[in-house]
């Protein structure tokens, strides 16, 4: 069933500074209630390589187009995102089921990224090195790096496509979007809004299609796009960097996560099952930062278990349109039995239930908290994605550390302790690109984003963002 919702949609890809509909349409389903919201254009392979062909002949332009005009056009689109708020969060929550607050302040947050680097880059600074010889002059200088291609994922429709299209677009690249199929309204409002900033035909192109291995081996193997940037599983992370090996391009990959968050016995419990519910709970778990394992310090483990599994009786799950929702649904009927599947792994390892542990109707599951997790269960080895809390018991402070670096990942982590000298030794030790202390939420398009080991390679946001779209020129003076 298709509901009146589809009039106010965004239903047109974008390529070349035009709007086309595609012979071809496939189905955006609201998760929270299974009903078809709108179509979207399902293009295939020729059709990204069209835009990747536009975005190359668009590039000379764009590239040498001052870089006060191009920062402005960008700050232009931030000004755009920002009076399109409102709209921008409801068609994020209908098509991704987050609740309506939270798309609200992703708009704040994605929308960030583009005002931040709408002013960077006009600090894409070279150097002077002092020379060896006499009569010589040595510099560098940045350039932007050609056609971008990036790949976004559908847990945060909005501030993926901004978190790399915004700092490729500000330094002179033009980009082919290619957005995760069961959010592409939000990109194709982003699109809209983008033409409406007045980016010149070609530098902004938003393709949409069921397509993903097919697309995504067109923007990774075509020659003529010399960098790609994904978000999305390790799995298909490693895919694509082989695909793109094939032509040497620059790659940015933020991949799967398993996040640890650390209560040590001096921390203060309040303050921790706090920031555990904000870094286990926004959009259902569904973040590649989200806490995925929680070490608890015996002397401290039962009191935290209590205030947790308190607050987390208090979430309101349900649509995330109505009033108070904390926890929305997961985004597909895989998602819901992988949770099902992580909890019953759990319980069956001699885990002890103190909350939730069940699939509601449709795609919605109980908030969950969960003791004395073995640390063989699924849980502590997979990225769950779901509204669940594997609680985990440790002695010493090294026993926790190593707990924590025990996994192939290495995105976020999270630790609580009021013992300063803990706080640096305990930050320095985990293996993570990103430490969240006395905090569960760490993202900031001030602040580098990105993860060690197989979490990804490169940098978003922060100065380092805008290094990734550009190549160093080295120049070498002589009389």
């Amino acid at each position: 069933m298709t509901t009146k919702t589809e009039n106010r949609l965004p239903t047109a890809a974008y390529v070349n500074g035009k709007f086309i509909s595609g012979h071809k349409k496939f189905n955006v389903i609201n998760p929270a209630t299974g009903e078809v919201i709108a179509s979207a254009p399902d293009l295939g392979v020729a059709d990204c390589k069209k835009a990747i062909d536009d975005a190359h002949t668009a590039w000379p332009g764009w590239r040498d187009t001052d870089v006060t005009q191009r920062s402005r056009i960008v700050q232009k689109w931030y000004e755009l995102l920002m009076a399109h708020k409102d709209e921008l969060a409801r068609t994020m929550t209908l098509e991704s089921g987050k609740p309506l607050s939270e798309s609200l302040a992703e708009v704040d947050y994605g929308a960030s990224f583009v005002e931040w680097f709408a002013e960077e880059a006009k600090r894409a600074y070279g150097e002077s090195i002092p020379a060896t010889k006499t009569g010589q002059r040595l510099i560098t200088i940045r350039q932007p790096v050609g056609v971008v291609a990036a790949i976004t994922p559908w847990n945060f429709p909005l501030a993926m496509i901004t978190r790399k299209v915004a700092p490729a677009l500000a330094s002179g690249c033009t980009v082919v979007l290619r957005p995760a199929s069961q959010t592409p309204l939000t990109a194709l409002m982003v699109a809209k809004l983008a033409h409406q900033a007045g980016f010149p035909p070609g530098v902004f192109n938003v393709v949409t299609g069921k397509d993903s291995k097919g697309m995504g081996e067109e923007l990774t193997t075509n020659e003529l796009v010399r960098k790609i940037s994904f978000t999305g599983s390790t799995e298909v992370g490693r895919t694509l960097m082989a695909n793109a090996a094939r032509t040497i391009k620059k790659v940015s990959l933020e991949l799967g996560g398993n996040a640890p968050f650390l209560v040590f016995d001096d921390a203060d419990i309040d303050a921790a099952v706090a920031g555990a519910i904000t870094g286990k709970f926004r959009n259902s778990g569904q973040t590649c930062v989200s806490v995925n394992r929680f070490y608890v310090q015996d002397g401290v483990f039962d009191a935290f278990a209590e205030k947790l599994t308190t607050a987390v009786k208090e979430l309101k799950v349900g649509n995330g349109l109505d009033n108070g929702v904390q926890v929305g649904p997961l985004i597909n009927r895989d998602g819901l039995e992988k949770v099902k599947a992580h909890v019953e792994d759990a319980i069956d390892g001699g885990a002890r239930l103190l909350t939730g542990g069940k699939a509601m109707e449709g795609l919605f599951y109980e908030p969950t908290v969960l003791a004395d997790v073995s640390p063989s269960a699924l849980l502590a080895h997979e990225e769950t994605f779901g509204p669940v809390c594997a609680l985990f018991r440790f002695k010493t402070e090294k026993e926790g550390i190593a707990m924590a670096n025990d996994t192939e990942f290495g995105l976020a982590a999270y630790f609580y302790s009021r013992d300063v000298n803990r706080c640096w030794q305990v930050a320095e030790q985990l293996e993570s690109g990103m430490v969240g202390i006395n905090t569960g939420l760490v993202s900031n398009a001030v602040a580098p984003f990105g993860g060690v080991k197989q979490s990804g390679i490169g940098r978003e946001g922060s100065k380092h963002g805008l290094d990734e779209y550009t190549e160093i020129k080295y120049l070498c003076f002589s009389e």
